[in-house]
């Protein structure tokens, strides 16, 4: 035998055990688009039953598994639209109700001008209080909102690259600051909630709607009026719903099964919009809509006349106070 046939030989056994190897992948290849048929109506009827389509995990998380959940359709709908919606008219009809009001009412005088008296309203402590809480209530207001509006705000205005990085930070400011307004809202319970126990003379305020809508009223009021009352009782409550939430949010599997964690956060979206409507209008009047409010923050003291026309009764009570201090100190006088 020459070595052409033998190679010829050798090259027809090469190709018999290639075409062996190889039949079974062929035949597999065959029957996997009817497979694939098969598996695709099967996912089709399990998305249109609502069922979870779900695979296998070999970490601790069973929860991961869960490939497909058409019952998060109804969450994300409402994320994106009850939340929304209702976002969005607490922030502008805050806005556009306050603005109308500067119009009709402008700012509000002191009708007996500026005393050139000034009276402690809030100590440091109250004021770091105030701050640190509202402070990081703005962070998280407007990392909030980001969350919730960004994509249809900010995500065509600066583009992909801007919008994902200041939502990462957002993100991750929103996670921390979160601690620092729980500590806030805590320290502002305790220093003020024992004046802001509501009395009767909170009605006689609200009956004269504070004197806000009508030039010289002034009813009477102790440290806190009515209104503030009203506000500060709205971010206790308030502030506690978004801690709680917020605390399970952060924690999922303290927060229970994914139901529990979309209760959460939709509990969280709408509490935070309604906690902003109150908190817009409680900045438009401690700054441009009352002459002389913004100093108690500030600065800690008020004129005087301004804590008259808005706070007589609390003055009434500092003077009495300051007397009684005055007249202890004062040694007394020797008998002749």
């Amino acid at each position: 035998m020459n070595t052409k046939n033998l190679a010829q030989r050798c090259i027809a056994v090469l190709g018999a055990v290639t075409l062996l190897a190889f039949a079974p992948m062929a035949q597999a290849q065959q029957v996997n688009p009817t497979a694939e048929a098969v598996n695709a109506e099967v996912l089709l009827e399990a998305l249109q039953d609502d069922q979870m389509v779900a695979g296998r995990v070999s970490i601790p998380d069973k929860l991961a598994s869960g490939l497909i959940k058409p019952a998060n359709k109804s969450w994300a709908s409402t994320h994106t639209g009850l939340v929304r919606v209702l976002t969005i008219v607490a922030i502008v009809g805050a806005v556009v109700i306050l603005g109308l009001f500067y119009m009709v009412r402008g700012r509000i005088m002191i009708d007996g001008k500026m005393s050139g008296i000034r009276i402690l309203r809030f100590s440091a402590f109250e004021r770091f209080s105030h701050w640190l809480m509202s402070g990081s209530f703005i962070i998280l207001a407007l990392t909030g909102l980001n969350l919730v509006l960004g994509r249809i705000i900010i995500l065509p205005w600066l583009g992909e690259g801007a919008f994902s990085t200041i939502t990462a930070w957002g993100k991750v400011s929103h996670n921390y600051v979160g601690w620092a307004f729980m500590v806030g809202l805590i320290l502002s319970f305790i220093v003020w909630v024992a004046h802001n126990i509501p009395t009767k003379i909170d009605l006689n305020w609200l009956a004269q709607g504070g004197g806000i809508f009508k030039k010289g009223v002034h009813p009477p009021a102790k440290k806190f009026n009515a209104g503030q009352k009203v506000i500060f009782w709205s971010v206790m409550t308030g502030g506690a719903a978004l801690s709680v939430t917020g605390f399970m949010l952060l924690f999922p599997i303290i927060a229970g099964t994914q139901a529990d964690w979309q209760f959460y956060q939709l509990i969280h979206g709408l509490v935070a919009a309604g906690l902003s409507f109150i908190i817009i209008a409680h900045i438009y009047i401690g700054s441009v809509g009352m002459e002389g409010a913004f100093d108690a923050m500030a600065k800690g003291d008020v004129d005087l006349n301004w804590a008259k026309e808005h706070h007589s009764l609390w003055v009434e009570e500092m003077q009495i106070n300051a007397d009684k201090k005055d007249s202890s100190a004062k040694p007394a006088h020797p008998a002749e």
